[in-house]
């Protein structure tokens, strides 16, 4: 059943945009509920709180006979697993596209029935990253109100994920500062990342990594120019030349070099907020515990390293060295591009058991931040920014 699902997931995620859920007769036959599987159902609404979904309105009781109010309960259940039941601002500020509302629960539910797998189905139906199922573990022994509530909002949030997250994906946590690179939904890579201030977080998007440029050129946006660079550029030429600085072509631009606020490397992944992975110039920084320091864009530690693990199936590390040694601008494509998603997770299992929180840098676990009226404010105009280049060391 799990296979079955996933490759209906992984043709939403992958298909065209035609790609559409296999539509039922006009009149299908109602479902043929046993009532051994009503009474499983039962027991799988009753086990809702363990998954973080105490709070969602369904329908809990019916008869060992209703087998239309068992299908319509059933529907629900499926939409909470796979969508969760949160709505508002937090809701709005997550942009990472899931099309699992694609996915075609009739067919499934009436062939889990025919086969009697009404529980693998809906296990299926929760996120596979390990995170998800450690922080389920945590919250059946968590008797703290603060941090329950904090468990099941990031059990939420992973739920907002797509439920095929690709067989290789990195995932970017602006909460705990790191990047990680998972391959079937094991880690094999952490890096410590900066994030974007308050005033100018990173935004929750997904994309997909292409590739890699080395060297790069920092575009510098209008808004930065603003800030002092296209005064210094105007009235102080030799500085602007030591620090790499040009105006060409109507754009002020910052060489490639050790100076660069991109530094070495920057990734090819395009995307509607100009926000990107990149090496840094100021390295220092990754000493520091909290680190919101950029106007938005995500600064890698040992970014040479990163880029070399991303690149290992199509370039070697001794070609990167020799392209960094020569200084010029060159971009490394990768034969299969890698899903990126750029999350928010302040909590997440530690692997022994436990839970590992992180600070709500951007406050957005707060009790008003969540409403299920949608009647939320609108999202702050430094989220939804596009089209101009934030990345800034």
């Amino acid at each position: 059943m799990r296979k079955f699902l996933i490759s209906m997931a992984m043709m939403l995620m992958f298909g065209t945009a035609s790609a559409q859920p296999v539509s039922p007769p006009q009149s299908p036959p109602p479902l043929p509920w046993t009532p051994a599987q009503v009474v499983h159902l039962q027991a799988l609404i009753d086990d809702m709180p363990a998954e973080g979904l105490a709070d969602c309105q369904i329908s809990s009781r019916f008869g060992l006979t209703d087998a239309k109010a068992a299908t319509a309960a059933a529907k629900q259940l499926a939409q909470a697993y796979l969508q969760g039941c949160l709505k508002g601002l937090g809701r709005a500020r997550w942009h990472i596209k899931s099309r699992d509302n694609l996915i075609d629960n009739d067919r499934l539910l009436r062939l889990a029935l025919s086969r009697n797998e009404l529980g693998p189905l809906f296990e299926a139906y929760k996120p596979q990253n390990p995170h998800y199922e450690m922080l389920r573990q945590a919250l059946a022994n968590e008797v703290d109100p603060q941090k329950r509530a904090a468990i099941e909002l990031n059990m939420e949030r992973w739920r907002w994920m797509p439920l095929y997250l690709g067989k290789t994906y990195l995932i970017v946590n602006a909460a705990s500062f790191e990047v990680t690179l998972w391959k079937n939904h094991k880690k094999f890579g952490t890096w410590p990342v900066i994030v974007g201030k308050t005033k100018t977080p990173t935004p929750i998007f997904d994309t997909r990594v292409e590739g890699v440029v080395l060297n790069p050129w920092w575009e510098i946006p209008s808004s930065i120019v603003a800030e002092g660079i296209g005064a210094m550029v105007r009235n102080r030429p030799a500085t602007a030349r030591r620090k790499g600085y040009v105006f060409q072509n109507g754009r002020y631009r910052q060489r490639p070099g050790p100076g660069n606020a991109l530094g070495l490397m920057k990734l090819i992944m395009p995307n509607a907020y100009s926000v990107y992975l990149h090496d840094t110039s100021n390295r220092k920084l990754f000493g520091n515990e909290v680190r919101t320091y950029s106007h938005g864009c995500v600064r890698v530690g040992d970014a040479i390293g990163f880029a070399k693990t991303l690149l290992a199936n199509d370039h070697s590390g001794e070609a990167v060295d020799m392209i960094l040694d020569e200084g010029k601008t060159e971009r490394l494509k990768m034969k299969q591009a890698i899903p990126i998603y750029i999350a928010y997770f302040t909590a997440e299992g530690d692997g022994d058991g436990g839970v590992s929180f992180y600070p709500d840098i951007y406050r957005r676990d707060g009790p008003d931040i969540y409403r299920r009226d949608g009647k939320a404010a609108v999202v702050a105009a430094s989220e939804i920014r596009s089209g101009e280049d934030v990345c800034y060391s």
